[in-house]
C-alpha cells in the first residue's frame, strides 16, 4: 500500500494541466453539498482542518477525542459519547450523508488524517434531521482535488502503542481520491478495570481504511464513493485477587488474573452518491450499506467459577438504505428543503450461555449445561420531510418545517414531528435563537435482542424478574433557546438553555461480561440545562472553553425489565431517578500557540463532576480533570521533503480516575481512564 501511494504523485504530475478545472468543479460542488444541510437554530460547534492539527495528538487523534473539545460531551468507557444528558443517540453524517450507527459504536472508527473538518449541532435540529437527534456529528472528509497530498509516518509511545500511517490524494483529469490507512497495535484497548498503571491480559490490534473517491461526470454532476472499514481485536481486561463465587467443572478456585476473555468488533460501510447543482436546483441521492459484528468469547471455566455463567456472544447487523436531499432556492426569501429516508436493518443474534442448575433450595449445582438461542430481527425506518428557511427581515429568520417518520421493528410506530427556529440578528454581534422540535428515535435496531427468559429458569442466569418488553421508540419536545456575542475581531461569547420532556425515554446499560450496550425506556424522563462557550482566534493564538450543566432523570420502566433487580424497578416507579450517564459538570479547554517558524505548542483540557453509581444511580463517582500537552514542529532536510515531529504528553498530572466503578443501573464494571502517556510521531509529506 505505501509503494502505490509513493507512486500516485507521479501519476498525478502527468496530469497537471486538468487539475485547474478539477478543482474548481470539485470546490463548487462541495459548496453545493455543503449548503443541502440546513442548521438554522441549532447550536453548532465546527473544528475545521487547522483546528483539529493544532490540538494535541493532531492527527493521529481519534473521533471522539475531537469531539470531546465540544461543548456538552461527555466521555464514557470504550470510546463512546453523551451529549447534553443523552447516551449515544448521535447521528454520524459523512458528506451530508446519514450512516446508520455500529454496533460498538462510532467514536473510534476514524482518526483525523481524512477529515477536513467536523461539526457538532445539537438543540432544537430543523426537520432534516431525524431519528439520532441529541448531536448531528458532521464530518466533511478531505479531497484529493481540493487538498491534494498526503503523508506517511509513525505514531507511538506509552502502554506499548505502535501506529503506523498513510493519507494520499490526488486528481487525474475528472477522477479524484483520498485515501488514508493505519494499523493501532496497544496494551491498551479496554479502559482498565483497575487503578493500576497497566492492565491485565488488555492488547489490541485494530486496522482502519478510508477511500473518498469522485469523479466530476459534467459542470453539474459529481459521482462520489466513500468506503472505510475498521477491523478490532481485543483482550478483556481482568481484576485480580477476586473471589471464587461458584464451583464448575470441578474446580472452586481460580486465579482471576489469568482471566483470558477476547472480543472482535468490525464494522464496515459503503456509500455511493449522486449530486446535481443547476441555477436554484442542489440534489443529492445516495444509497448506503453498512455491515457491523460484535463477538464476545469468555474464558469458559473462569467465568463459570467467578459468575456462575459465561456467555459466548454473537451479534452481527447488516443495514442498507436510500437517502435523497433537495435544496430549492424559490426566491430571495425563500430556501425550500425537502429529503426522504428509507432504510433496511437485519441483526442476527446467537448466544452459548453456559449455566449452573438451581436445587429445590435455590443453590447451585456442578452440572453445568448451555443453553443455545439464535434470533433474527428485522427492522425499516421510513421518512420523509419538508422545510422553508424564510428570511422575513435581512436581520429575521425563521425555519419551519416538519417531517414524518415511520418504523417497522419488534414495535410498529409513526410520529408527526413539527419543527420551528426563529434567528434574530439583534445587531451586527449579537445573535439571538430560539427554536422547537418535536424528536421520534427508534430503538438502537443493531442492539436489540430478543431472549427466550424462561429457557434460563432455575439456573444461575434465571433473572429476578422475567419480563422483556420490547423497546419502544422515544418521543420528545425539545426547547433550545440561545444567545452568541462577538466581541472585537476574535472572541466569540455563548450562552444556550436546553430542556427535554421525553416518554419513553430511552438509555443503554451493560449488563453482561461482553462490551455491549443493550437499550430499555424509562416510562417519562427529563433533561435541562445550561451551556456557556467562548473562543478566541486572533494570529498565533486559538482558545476555547465550555462549560456544561444538566441533569437527566427517568422514571418507571417499561422494556427490558429483566436487567434490573425487583428493588430498582421499585425505586424507579415510586420517583425519578438519575440516568447512569448524567454528569452535572462536564468542561472542556484548549489553547494553541504558532509562536515560532513551523512550531505549535498546544494543551486541551477535560473536566467531569463524575457520572452515576450505587444503588438506583443514587450518586456519582469522584470528579477528575485531565490535561493533554503537545508540541509539534515542521522541518525540511537538506535532501527534501517536508517533515514533521510531534510530542504529546496526555494526563500531565497522571491523575487516576474511575469513568465508572462497577454499581449503578447497566454499569458493568469498574473502568478508569487513560494513565500519564508519552507519545511522539514523526512524519513526511507526500
Amino acid at each position: 500500500m505505501l509503494a502505490f501511494l509513493l507512486l500516485l504523485p507521479h501519476l498525478a504530475a502527468a496530469q497537471v494541466a486538468e487539475i485547474e478545472d478539477v478543482v474548481v468543479n470539485s470546490t463548487r460542488q462541495t459548496t453545493a453539498r455543503e449548503s443541502i444541510p440546513a442548521s438554522t437554530g441549532a447550536s453548532t460547534t465546527t473544528l475545521d482542518r487547522a483546528a483539529i492539527e493544532r490540538m494535541p495528538q493532531g492527527s493521529a487523534a481519534s473521533l471522539n477525542q475531537i469531539l470531546l473539545q465540544a461543548p456538552g460531551v461527555v466521555q464514557e468507557a470504550q470510546g463512546d459519547l453523551h451529549v447534553r444528558g443523552d447516551h449515544r443517540n448521535l447521528q454520524y453524517r459523512i458528506n451530508g450523508v446519514t450512516l446508520p450507527e455500529a454496533i460498538s459504536g462510532f467514536g473510534q472508527m476514524f482518526d483525523a488524517r481524512a477529515l477536513r473538518s467536523v461539526s457538532l449541532l445539537t438543540g432544537a435540529l430543523p426537520a432534516q434531521f431525524g431519528y439520532r437527534t441529541a448531536g448531528i456529528v458532521d464530518l466533511q472528509l478531505r479531497s484529493g482535488a481540493t487538498d491534494p497530498g498526503g503523508s506517511i509516518g509513525i505514531y507511538g509511545g506509552s502502554f506499548g502503542q505502535v501506529q503506523p500511517a498513510a493519507a494520499y490524494g490526488a486528481a487525474i483529469g475528472p477522477f479524484e481520491y483520498f485515501l488514508t490507512g493505519n494499523v493501532l497495535q496497544s496494551q491498551r484497548g479496554f479502559e482498565n478495570p483497575t487503578r493500576d498503571r497497566d492492565a491485565i491480559n488488555n492488547d489490541t490490534q485494530q486496522i482502519r481504511g478510508l477511500m473518498n473517491l469522485g469523479y466530476q461526470v459534467d459542470d453539474f454532476t459529481r459521482i462520489s464513493f466513500i468506503g472505510a472499514t475498521n477491523q478490532s481485536r481485543y483482550q478483556v481486561p481482568n481484576v485480580p485477587g477476586q473471589p471464587a463465587q461458584f464451583t464448575a467443572f470441578g474446580q472452586d478456585s481460580f486465579d482471576s488474573a489469568a482471566l483470558r476473555a477476547r472480543q472482535w468488533q468490525r464494522s464496515s460501510f459503503g456509500v455511493l452518491a449522486v449530486q446535481h447543482s443547476r441555477d436554484t436546483w442542489d440534489l443529492q441521492v445516495a444509497g448506503f450499506a453498512r455491515q457491523t459484528s460484535l463477538n464476545y468469547l469468555p474464558d469458559l471455566v473462569g467465568e463459570m467459577v467467578f459468575n456462575g455463567a459465561a456467555a459466548e456472544t454473537r451479534k452481527r447487523n447488516l443495514s442498507a438504505g436510500l437517502q435523497a436531499d433537495a435544496v430549492w432556492r424559490v426566491a430571495p426569501a425563500h430556501t425550500i428543503r425537502a429529503g426522504l429516508f428509507a432504510s433496511r436493518d437485519v441483526t442476527q443474534n446467537i448466544s452459548n450461555s453456559t449455566v449452573l442448575p438451581l436445587n429445590g433450595a435455590g443453590v447451585p449445582q456442578d452440572a453445568p449445561f448451555t443453553i443455545q438461542e439464535r434470533g433474527r430481527i428485522h427492522g425499516q425506518l421510513y421518512g420523509v420531510y419538508v422545510q422553508d428557511e424564510w428570511r422575513l427581515t435581512e436581520r429575521l429568520t425563521a425555519n419551519f418545517g416538519a417531517r414524518f417518520d415511520a418504523m417497522r421493528q419488534q414495535v410498529d410506530a409513526t410520529q408527526l414531528s413539527p419543527r420551528a427556529n426563529l434567528v434574530w440578528r439583534v445587531t451586527d454581534s449579537t445573535t439571538f435563537a430560539i427554536g422547537y422540535a418535536r424528536y421520534f428515535t427508534p430503538p438502537p435496531s443493531e442492539l436489540l435482542t430478543a431472549p427466550a427468559l424462561f429457557r434460563y429458569g432455575n439456573t444461575t442466569l434465571a433473572p429476578e424478574v422475567p419480563l422483556a418488553s420490547a423497546p419502544r421508540p422515544e418521543r420528545t419536545n425539545y426547547f433550545n433557546i440561545g444567545l452568541r456575542q462577538r466581541i472585537g475581531e476574535g472572541l466569540n461569547l455563548g450562552v444556550d438553555g436546553f430542556y427535554r420532556d421525553v416518554k419513553d425515554m430511552q438509555d443503554l446499560g451493560q449488563f453482561g461480561s461482553a462490551y455491549i450496550f443493550s437499550p430499555y425506556n424509562y416510562r417519562v424522563g427529563r433533561v435541562f440545562g445550561m451551556e456557556l462557550t467562548a473562543s478566541y482566534r486572533q494570529g498565533p493564538w486559538l482558545t476555547y472553553g465550555n462549560l456544561t450543566l444538566s441533569r437527566s432523570e427517568g422514571r418507571g420502566l417499561v422494556s427490558n425489565q429483566y436487567f434490573w433487580s425487583a428493588a430498582e424497578l421499585a425505586q424507579v416507579e415510586s420517583k425519578f431517578v438519575r440516568t447512569d450517564h448524567d454528569q452535572l459538570i462536564t468542561g472542556s479547554a484548549g489553547v494553541s500557540w504558532q509562536g515560532w517558524d513551523g512550531g505549535t505548542l498546544s494543551s486541551t483540557l477535560v473536566y467531569g463532576s463524575g457520572m452515576r453509581r450505587g444503588f438506583a444511580n443514587s450518586q456519582s463517582v469522584t470528579p477528575y480533570a485531565t490535561i493533554n500537552i503537545g508540541v509539534a514542529q515542521e522541518f525540511t532536510l537538506a535532501e527534501g521533503g517536508r517533515w514533521t515531529a510531534r510530542l504529546d504528553l496526555l494526563n500531565l498530572t497522571d491523575r487516576s480516575y474511575q469513568l465508572r466503578d462497577g454499581t449503578g443501573i447497566g454499569v458493568g464494571a469498574p473502568q478508569y481512564g487513560l494513565r500519564r502517556g508519552i507519545f511522539a510521531g514523526l512524519s513526511r509529506a507526500l
